[in-house]
């Protein structure tokens, strides 16, 4: 049986269903959250960017197409809004534990520029004021913003620094729900599945910029003089052709006549124009062959790098006790769902397959559904052309349009802060 973390409320218990609970004896789950009834005593909306009249509200629904209308989430309801919500559970250190993070996340909106990440909190924070400045230790999902991000981001806070990871990890940009795992391991390596697939593997030490590199190159060495890089050289052998540079650069252009209107007195002697001579090879140059002497391009060796120190517990976060979301949306509409801290990557696999596996084709079937329904009343509501002059002003305001959304990606571009 599988022991699961407490949260703030006794009914967190209900949260899973019975045949969820049963996945191995080892199982710890620190925080899962359904949004079933009472969601809301589980969460503390921010009050971050209130005052400001920037603070976005939440809508609970299970969106407007979906697998199953009873399984519930929350989604962002206003455009040009910031958005931050948290829950508290037990706190832990996932020392000598491997750590799972996992949620579900859906862009309705057809996202233009916004956010589908979460956060994983240490230590002690008033939830009425966490937002973009607050520390966090693990941020994780999604993030869409004009044509050049599309990415899933997975930023780790080591000595209160943010760090990127150096891989690219592409996200889904359809409109249907998935699923983003991050898995991190007591070896200091990860996973990043998608859809329970995995998308990206590898190791803290060597994907992000977290401790110093290992080696480094040897600052005091120095090409030997002797050293011959290049890999090829003049054919000593090659001789210059006799009479080459007798070759004329110009010559004049046989084709040209005297205009019949030339007056010699008047206009001067009459000079017949030049033209590139198509014999003319250029500076004469021999021939490469491979250079015998050739050992390479020369490289620093390298060394240990004297600033760097193993860090044991590089992939530790001693006091993780909250989950959160923030961000910045431009468009509206994504909706997360079926959030799970634990340390067993199976039961994590279990959860998807639950939820979002069990209901993804009907969801599919109904976002086709919605869609056909969209371009059908599309359709019917398209007045009719009164001619080629239409078309084209039609044809010039599309240009504008592409040009403003083009300006207008761009400044979203710039207000989004990965970090």
């Amino acid at each position: 049986m599988a022991t699961r973390g407490r949260s703030r409320n006794p009914c967190f218990h209900s949260l899973v269903l019975i045949s969820i609970f049963v996945v191995s004896a080892s199982a710890t789950v620190f925080f899962e959250e359904r949004f079933t009834d009472g969601w809301e005593e589980r969460w503390v909306k921010s009050e971050w960017k209130k005052d400001e009249n920037m603070a976005g509200e939440w809508n609970y629904t299970s969106g407007e197409w979906n697998g199953n209308p009873e399984d519930k989430g929350i989604q962002t309801s206003e455009d040009y809004r910031f958005y931050a919500i948290s829950a508290e559970f037990p706190e832990f250190s996932n020392k000598d534990k491997t750590l799972v993070f996992q949620f579900s996340v859906k862009h309705e909106q057809k996202l233009d520029c916004g956010g589908g990440y979460m956060k994983l909190i240490g230590g002690d924070i008033d939830q009425k004021k966490f937002g973009g400045d607050t520390p966090y230790s693990i941020m994780f999902g999604p993030d869409i913003c004009g044509y050049s991000t599309k990415k899933v981001h997975a930023i780790l806070n080591y000595n209160e620094t943010n760090h990127l990871i150096k891989k690219d990890v592409p996200c889904e940009t359809d409109q249907l729900t998935h699923v983003y795992t991050f898995i991190l391991n007591p070896d200091a390596t990860y996973n990043i599945l998608i859809d329970n697939q995995e998308k990206q593997t590898g190791s803290l030490y060597s994907d992000w910029d977290l401790l110093p590199p290992k080696k480094i190159k040897d600052p005091e060495a120095k090409k030997p003089e002797d050293w011959d890089d290049k890999e090829f050289i003049p054919d000593p052998e090659d001789k210059k052709p006799e009479g080459y540079d007798d070759v004329p650069k110009e010559i004049v252009d046989p084709e040209a006549k005297k205009p019949d209107d030339w007056d010699d007195e008047e206009d001067g002697e009459w000079t017949a124009p030049t033209i590139p001579n198509p014999e003319y090879k250029g500076p004469w140059k021999p021939k490469k062959i491979k250079n015998p002497n050739f050992k390479g391009k020369w490289k620093a060796p390298t060394i240990d790098n004297p600033d760097f120190k193993d860090d044991p517990d590089l992939y530790v976060y001693p006091r993780l006790k909250y989950v959160g979301i923030e961000l910045w949306q431009v468009k509206s509409g994504t909706l997360f769902d079926n959030i799970l801290v634990a340390d067993d990557p199976e039961y994590a696999k279990q959860v998807a397959e639950e939820t979002w596996a069990k209901n993804k084709d009907a969801e599919k079937a109904a976002f086709e559904e919605a869609e056909k329904k969209k371009a059908e009343e599309e359709s019917k509501n398209e007045p009719e052309s009164d001619g080629e002059d239409e078309d084209d002003d039609d044809d010039f305001d599309g240009e504008d349009t592409d040009a403003d959304d083009k300006a207008e990606d761009n400044k979203d571009e710039e207000k989004h802060d990965e970090l």
